[in-house]
Order: structure tokens, then sequence, then C-alpha cells
């Protein structure tokens, strides 16, 4: 790949197409570990900071929270020790661009823990991995042995008199721990249960001690923007979320993938383009934008903007930008029976509209699904979707859970009243 090219792509651009392993020398010929030497040599951990908020990085793990005004809610001059956390559990349904990420070119997230446990002045990072990716864990684990080695990593990096220990943690595997608290507390052996908040990690995460967790695109951003500049990954968008962005697409799609393009392209030429619209013999009826977790779009919305702010706008989250994308020969009861059944059963259990409230969902869509239903049950989802909406339970999980119902409840009408007996 050209250096033109690689500046484009730069998350994936050492990515090779057989998906072997990028070892330290060849993550070094493509520029790698000169973000961290920069930031180490000729930079305060506060400029490295002010680097991350205007080059406007926005966390890729859902949320899309300004990950610059994240840390800058890290003390810098507290006794005691601080600490970074990756999250890499991705456990939603229909996401896998963390995965590509780890087992394509681990150095790349080793060099982004770097920079960032520099500039939060944090001595230990873990890197919280979902059981399930053994392969992304074995690669992770000879990256950061490669780069201790070089003295990349350890006591002293690069005789700054900065000291910094990578761990990974392969998790036991609950899709709770996707949420951060949820995560510390699994991280310290724990049941992993949501946190109340505040205190938020940046105060009080991991054994009481100031801690931020960002998601593994994020991370991977870090060592390009420093290396780069700030101006320059602004301008690899089309809008005014900066950056590039790994989209992903599942389904009756001609060609199923992750794929990295500029923040803002077109939920259009994501279908058509580069998934190769739908296959032969189905047509598009909507899509999840953003994982399994997130409200419906549909046709109208084909020529929108796929960053945080125009989806947001749409009534639905950019979430993690992996595409479900739904056809019109799948049963919609049937899907929606199997995503409530999937978050039902990942229901930490902590708070009672979750536990009990999406059992219950599960079991409607089902009868619904069999064509069993009930006059009222469709109105029984609704409450359902209202009682486990945002602020009602104790995290987001529910919430997150009834968003593609609430959507379907709205785009969808016939699909309900079919299920309904007589």
């Amino acid at each position: 790949m050209t250096e033109a090219a690689h500046q484009q792509t730069p998350l994936t651009g050492n990515i090779r197409a057989d998906r072997g392993y990028v070892g330290l020398e060849d993550y070094r010929r493509s520029g790698g570990y000169i973000g961290l030497e920069r930031a180490l040599k000729a930079m305060e951990p506060g400029e490295v900071q002010q680097a991350v908020k205007d080059s406007r990085l926005r966390g890729r793990g859902g949320a899309g929270f300004p990950t610059g005004m994240k840390w800058g809610f890290m003390p810098l001059d507290q006794a005691g020790p601080n600490y970074l956390v990756v999250n890499a559990d991705e456990m939603e349904p229909g996401t896998f661009k963390d995965r590509l990420l780890m087992e394509g070119d681990p150095h790349q997230l080793v060099e982004g823990v770097a920079i960032a446990a520099y500039a939060v002045q944090a001595s230990t990072a873990y890197i919280f991995v979902r059981d399930a990716y053994r392969l992304a864990a074995e690669r992770l684990r000879q990256a950061i042995a490669e780069a201790r080695g070089a003295g990349w990593l350890g006591d002293d990096v690069l005789s700054s008199s900065y000291r910094l220990e990578v761990h990974v943690h392969s998790s036991a595997g609950r899709y709770i721990c996707g949420e951060e608290t949820a995560l510390l507390n699994a991280l310290e052996g724990r049941r992993p249960l949501p946190r109340a908040k505040p205190p938020y990690p940046q105060q009080a995460g991991l054994w009481g001690r100031p801690t931020v967790v960002n998601n593994v695109e994020t991370i991977c951003n870090v060592p390009h923007i420093v290396r780069n500049g700030a101006d320059w990954f602004r301008g690899l968008s089309y809008t005014e979320d900066a950056g590039s962005k790994i989209y992903g697409a599942s389904g009756q799609v001609a060609r199923p993938g992750a794929w990295e393009l500029p923040m803002g392209t077109t939920l259009r030429e994501l279908l058509e383009v580069h998934a190769g619209g739908m296959r032969e013999g189905y047509r598009f009826r909507g899509v999840l934008p953003g994982g399994a977790s997130t409200p419906f779009l549909v046709a109208e919305h084909l020529d929108l903007p796929m960053d945080f702010d125009h989806v947001g706008q749409a009534g639905s989250r950019l979430g993690t930008g992996a595409l479900v994308v739904v056809d019109d020969r799948t049963s919609l009861m049937g899907l929606l029976r199997n995503l409530e059944h999937f978050f039902a059963q990942e229901s930490c259990g902590w708070c009672t509209p979750c536990r009990d409230g999406l059992p219950w969902v599960e079991q409607l869509l089902a009868d619904l699904e069999a064509g069993r239903g009930r006059a009222g049950d469709i109105a029984i989802l609704q409450e359902h979707c209202d009682r486990l909406g945002p602020g009602n339970t104790f995290c987001a999980h529910a919430p997150g859970a009834v968003g593609p119902l609430e959507s379907a409840l709205q785009r969808f009408p016939e699909a309900f009243e079919q299920g309904v007996a007589g």
C-alpha cells in the first residue's frame, strides 16, 4: 500500500489480506512507534490530551463521547497510580471491527495504549478481551513482548523516566462487561455488575483509583493523531465527526464484511457499493445501524451520513457502525425475539425492570411469531419500551435492548398485527 493510501486508511493500512501477524519490524517500517517517540520526547501529557481534543476524536465503542475530554477528567497530580483500561469485550451482536484490529495489527493498539497511558499518567494498562477472542489475545501478548523487548514498554521507556506495564486480561465472558463499570468489577475479580455513577471511573475506577476506559478502535486512532496532527485527522471525514471509521455489514448482503471509510459515508454507499447490495431474491427492509442494540433505520434514511450526529437526529445511534441488514424474507418477529432472548439472558439481574421485563418481552414476541398473540400484547410491548427506557434502569443495558423493538413498533406495525390470533 502506498503512503498516500495508508494516510486515508490509517487503521487498516497494515492489515494483510491473508490476516497474518504484523510483527514489530513490519509495523516500524510503516511508521509505527513514531507517535509514541514524539509524545515522550517532545510533548507533555497535557499536550497529548490537547492534540486528541483538537482532533475531535469521539469514542468508537458506541456512545461517541469526546475522547480528549474524557481524558481531561483524569487527575494528573494525585499520589498513587492511575490506570488505563481498553474495552475489547466486543460482544455486541453484529460487531466485529475490534477483532479485525487486534488480530490484524496488534502493535497499533499497543502503541495507542502507550501514548494514551502517558497522556493520563497511567503506569499500568489492561486490555480486557472477550474470552472467545483467543487469537486476538495471543497476538496482543506477542506484540507486548516484542515491544517490551525493544524498549517501547517497561521501565524507563525510551530513557524518558516513564514506566508502563501492559497486561492482557481474558474475560470470563458476559455482554454486560461491555459497560465500563461492570468491566472494572470483572477485572477486579468480582461479579460484573454496573456501578452507580457518580463517581465516574476517572475519579474512582479500578481499585478505587482514577481510571480511563476506552474502546479498541478509539485507542488505535491515537498514534496516527500524534504522528500526523489533528488537522489531518479532521480532514479524513466528510462531516464534523472527525476521522475514518470501520463500518461493517452483516445479513443478506452480497459481500458481508468491514471497511475503513471516511466518517460520514452514507448508508447507501455502505450498502450498495461496499456491501454489494442485497443478495439476489432479497429486498432491503431496514437496518440496525450500529449493532443489535440500535433502533431501525429504513429506506428513507439511505442517503443519511453515517456519523454520530446525523444518525442521532434520525432517531437511532451510530453505535459501533456495524450494520445489521434486515431483508423482506426474514421474520421480523423472529429476529426481534432472537435479539430479546440474547439481551434477556445477558442481563446482570441487578434491577427488576431489566431482569423481569426482558423475559416477558421475549415471551410476547414468541407468541406473536407463532400467531397466538392476544389483542393487548402490542400495547404491553409498548409499555415495556417505556418502562425499560432511559432513566428507569440501573444502566443502559435494558434501554439498548428495547431500542430495536420500540423502533420496529413505530416503523413496522403491520408485522406485529399479523401475529395477533384471529
